[in-house]
């Protein structure tokens, strides 16, 4: 009787064990942001996120942003049937867009003000963080329309070709700069979840 009673109480445990992991895992921080690290620079992309000019066929004019979430991929479109790709951290399921609009607003090593219904998903978010290398907006930032949504660089390197952001498109500092670089106020920028047929 004492092995049975020894037996259930291991069970019962091994239970709550298991029904506790989901709310456990809910309650730790999101990996796709985290104030304070500093990004590794020399962080080495996989031949798919790395920058590149590729072919690319569109309607669309040289200069345009075409953002594929599906791909995480993001395209400058250059004269002569080809685009500049770059490797980005699109939004998590369910935190994914679609539509056109354009850069508002540019800025270097941008301040971070997470917005409301980010800190209520993630209450350990500081209110405010000052612009600079553990900024999880990186070196730059371009902001979309009267969105709260941004194409910015990051301080997670190992994040470019997940889905794992709020919604925002995030490249590596040193492309998210480049692009920044090419592109003025005004670029038109097209998001796209499905891939053109």
């Amino acid at each position: 009787m004492t092995d049975f009673r020894r037996l259930t109480g291991i069970f019962i445990a091994a239970i709550g064990l298991v029904l506790s992991t989901p709310y456990a895992s809910a309650q730790q921080p999101d990996r796709g942001d985290e104030p304070g690290l500093i990004a590794d620079d020399g962080f080495e992309l996989e031949p798919e996120w790395q920058k590149q000019v590729v072919y690319f066929r569109t309607t669309e004019a040289p200069g345009t942003i075409i953002v594929s979430t599906a791909e995480r991929h993001l395209y400058l479109v250059q004269p002569g049937g080809r685009a500049i790709r770059y490797g980005i951290g699109v939004g998590r399921d369910g935190f994914q867009w679609q539509g056109l609009v354009n850069i508002t607003q540019k800025k270097e090593w941008p301040d971070w003000t997470p917005p409301p219904e980010m800190i209520q998903r993630q209450p350990y978010l500081p209110r405010f963080m000052a612009g600079g290398p553990g900024n999880p907006l990186g070196a730059r930032a371009m902001y979309l329309g009267t969105t709260v949504y941004r194409i910015h660089g990051t301080n997670r390197p190992d994040t470019i070709g997940t889905k794992v952001s709020s919604g925002c498109f995030r490249l590596v500092n040193r492309d998210v700069a480049d692009l920044y670089d090419r592109v003025p106020v005004g670029t038109k920028v097209i998001i796209r979840q499905k891939p053109e047929i």
